[in-house]
């Protein structure tokens, strides 16, 4: 053993997980994440086996003076999970979930995916507003805020957050929720990674039942138009309990594509319906009819199986990149460039996904707590994606074009859970508007060193405007 090798398992000499060198076996496969376009090489990946693990991690980051990183379900475009040179904190092995179905809440590891969650709580017929994709880590998604199928109608995944548990810069523990660390609270629901390391979540749950009416509605690229004009319409008097997502993409190889249509340009339009099914078949009938649709597959199905729908179309270590708005209500103008730019791309792979925000999520006050998008019609995903993995494709270019190209139309602002690693301080000030100074200040409080600065980085106040 070489003598660095020595010391660091002194300093660590009662870690109860695993620890990875560069030169260990294992070190490269768990440094591998969702996003294969990302290649970092930590100094050491602390795979922890409970809190006691990360906050050995934490200090001994602290000591060598190096970056620390925190991984929960590796699955952030950005690969904020890997700090290069750094010491990883990660979670990886620790995706326990414990529902209280009487009590209707759920306590949840910080290693946790969706699919866990989802599959823990739909035992009971609960469920809390998460993502859209099972291997999402539920860390990532819930400290950014999160939004999916279900926030229209009990907003984002954060505002049915009831507690946490975490680790901050000093070392200390402390609990954090509405009556206790309530600034700290405040933070955490949307401000990212930037005050400490979450080592529990507790959720409120929802009495949703197990199955939903919803699937995809799909159209032909000559067809979109016209399907979007009816979408937009067909919007605007929308419930809380419909969402309607629209992905604009070529129809993938997946058995429930029709044959025929498999390689082609179309626009999927997306409906999810919560509440008594025959008034969903009632209210979506029109939407259904319109066209008519090339493929039609609305069903009453499973809510697990339709979480994992778009699974197979964002595999892990494919190459991703993204781009992303905030959108108002969708113009003529705004189409003109979905239409102009969403199949001008090379990879069969890309895609454009358009979330329906408004509903719960605009319901309660914007600085209610540090999310974004409540004043938001859509969020708009640009992904660039290639199954090759590596950092580079043509269809990075023709993601940050879109961009530009959708600027004049959108909002301004952003969902922070949606930008890469080269947006710049300017684009994160971008996600939280006039939150952002409070943000600042309260990172300074509880990180005035910027520890936790592997992310999207908040950074601290300065001292004369404390």
């Amino acid at each position: 053993m070489s003598s660095d090798h020595a010391l660091m398992d002194g300093e660590l000499s009662g870690f109860r997980g695993e620890l990875l060198r560069p030169t260990d076996g294992g070190y490269s496969a768990s440094r591998r994440i969702w996003n294969g376009a990302i290649d970092r090489h930590p100094a050491l990946i602390a795979l922890c086996a409970d809190e006691e693990d990360a906050s050995a991690a934490l200090k001994y980051a602290l000591s060598r003076k190096i970056p620390l990183s925190v991984r929960g379900g590796g699955h952030n475009v950005s690969g904020s999970a890997l700090a290069e040179g750094g010491v990883v904190t990660d979670f990886s092995a620790l995706r326990g979930v414990a529902v209280d179905p009487d009590g209707m809440t759920a306590r949840v590891q910080p290693g946790a995916l969706w699919g866990d969650v989802d599959s823990a709580s739909q035992k009971h017929g609960l469920a809390v507003p998460a993502g859209i994709v099972t291997h999402t880590g539920v860390a990532g998604l819930t400290v950014g805020g999160g939004f999916g199928w279900l926030s229209r109608h009990w907003g984002l995944t954060s505002d049915n957050l009831l507690s946490v548990r975490m680790l901050l810069a000093d070392g200390s523990r402390v609990r954090a929720s509405e009556d206790e660390n309530p600034d700290l609270f405040w933070a955490v629901r949307g401000g990212g990674g930037n005050f400490g390391i979450v080592t529990e979540f507790r959720f409120r749950l929802h009495r949703l039942g197990t199955h939903v009416l919803a699937g995809p509605i799909l159209f032909r690229a000559d067809q979109a138009r016209e399907a979007i004009a009816f979408y937009r319409e067909f919007i605007a008097t929308a419930p809380d309990e419909l969402s309607v997502y629209l992905n604009l993409r070529t129809a993938p190889p997946l058995g429930w594509v029709p044959a025929h249509l498999r390689g082609t340009e179309v626009l999927l339009v997306i409906p999810f319906y919560v509440g008594d099914p025959r008034q969903g078949e009632d209210l979506l009938r029109p939407l259904r009819a319109f066209g008519p649709p090339a493929a039609d597959f609305v069903g009453y199905k499973p809510y697990v199986e339709h979480q994992a729908m778009f699974d197979a179309g964002v595999p892990h270590h494919w190459g991703y990149y993204w781009k992303s708005h905030y959108l108002p209500p969708l113009t003529e103008a705004a189409v003109e460039v979905l239409l102009e730019h969403s199949w001008a791309k090379s990879s069969p792979a890309s895609y454009t996904l358009l979330f329906h925000m408004g509903g719960a999520i605009t319901a309660r006050p914007k600085d209610s707590s540090a999310a974004s998008g409540r004043d938001a019609a859509h969020a708009m995903n640009i992904s660039a994606a290639w199954a090759a993995g590596g950092p580079s494709h043509p269809d990075i270019a023709w993601c940050r074009d879109y961009f530009t190209a959708m600027e004049p139309h959108a909002t301004g602002g952003v969902y922070v859970n949606f930008l890469h690693n080269d947006e710049g301080e300017a684009r994160t000030r971008a996600a939280y508007g006039s939150r952002y100074d409070r943000l600042a200040q309260i990172k300074a409080k509880y990180d005035p060193e910027n520890v936790f600065h592997t992310n999207q980085n908040i950074r601290p106040a300065p001292a004369e405007s404390r």
